[in-house]
């Protein structure tokens, strides 16, 4: 598994952890049933607190893609279609609101937008 931690970033190294290993099970790189590695192998590969490691899961678990099973570690939980669905429309909501953004800023109308939109949509 390979994560990247980057010391510029606004967010907090937990939530860059958590944000990967979550596009890696929705891309479907880590399959259900999948172990990660350890709390303690993760922190000491990326060079970091176990802490950070443990609250990354935690937050995984939380959100349903992680299932701890005591004594054996982490694994990939079995997604529901309609789980994986919601999570894609939030990561989708989430990256049109910074467009939006970025419109605006830029004097970019509200038909310009869709236009682009519907032509970056129709992309193959």
């Amino acid at each position: 598994m390979n994560i990247l931690i980057r010391n510029a970033s606004d967010k907090p190294i937990y939530q860059q952890i958590a944000e990967q290993i979550q596009h890696l099970i929705l891309s479907g790189e880590l399959k259900a049933g999948e172990a990660l590695p350890s709390m303690r192998l993760l922190a000491k590969e990326l060079r970091i607190s176990v802490i950070t490691t443990k609250r990354a899961y935690e937050e995984l678990e939380r959100d349903g893609f992680l299932e701890n099973v005591a004594g054996k570690g982490c694994f990939v939980s079995a997604q529901s279609p309609a789980l994986l669905r919601e999570t894609r429309l939030r990561m989708a909501e989430e990256h049109l609101r910074r467009a939006v953004e970025v419109a605006r800023q830029g004097a970019i109308s509200l038909s310009e937008l869709e236009e682009m939109l519907g032509l970056l949509y129709e992309e193959e």
